[in-house]
């Protein structure tokens, strides 16, 4: 109680809320570059490179975040999970960039309804993502409204998670070439792991509030 209180009356540091903004945004411009690169007759060259330099707009912004934690004595919350946030969110674009880099290493040209499902789920926890950042400016009274769009990322990656089984199984049952199955089994594996690297952001942040209550 006596740390909320001392917290509520020292002057604080929302520049860090400012750059978690802008990384969300990165996120969701990867996830649509993703859900694009996959659409059918896309120019997949034209939205993997795209996809690649956002990432590397996303780290200058974690650098930046790492420079500022290091530089300020007052944050708007934990320092620890100020780092575990812009962390995990840098996980979540670096995991786009990783499934990009696998379709085009493995030369995949065709994807399944189920990969672009995945692929879907994944701008739509980028967009819940989006949503609840800004509300940590004020977390105490948007408590509620954060946890809500949590548990909806959190049933994102549930979906995600019998979208990849159903997914694989259409695979094993029907592709007998060992050089695609192994390519395309990655893929669904790697669109997947992105949708539970948007979980651990919504815990970082539902951490966040919890302390912060």
């Amino acid at each position: 109680m006596f740390f909320r209180l001392f917290r509520s009356l020292m002057p604080r540091e929302e520049r860090f809320v400012e750059l978690f903004e802008a990384h969300s945004k990165k996120i969701l411009e990867a996830s649509r570059a993703l859900e694009a690169m996959m659409a059918e007759g896309a120019d997949m060259s034209l939205h993997f490179q795209r996809i690649c330099t956002i990432e590397g707009e996303a780290d200058k912004i974690t650098r930046e975040t790492h420079q500022a934690l290091h530089r300020s004595f007052i944050t708007p919350f934990d320092r620890d999970q100020i780092h575990k946030l812009i962390t995990t969110m840098d996980n979540t674009v670096d995991g786009i960039e990783d499934v990009a880099q696998r379709v085009d290493l493995y030369g995949v040209r065709d994807f399944s309804p189920d990969m672009r499902e995945l692929a879907a789920g994944i701008s739509a926890c980028a967009g819940l993502l989006v949503q609840a950042i800004p509300m940590l400016q004020q977390a105490t009274r948007n408590a509620d409204e954060i946890g809500r769009l949590c548990e909806a990322i959190g049933l994102e990656e549930s979906t995600a998670d019998q979208r990849q089984r159903d997914g694989l199984r259409g695979l094993f049952a029907s592709e007998r070439d060992p050089v695609r199955l192994i390519a395309r089994k990655e893929v669904y594996q790697r669109l997947e792991k992105v949708t539970d690297r948007f979980e651990d952001v919504a815990n970082v942040i539902e951490t966040i509030v919890i302390e912060l209550v």
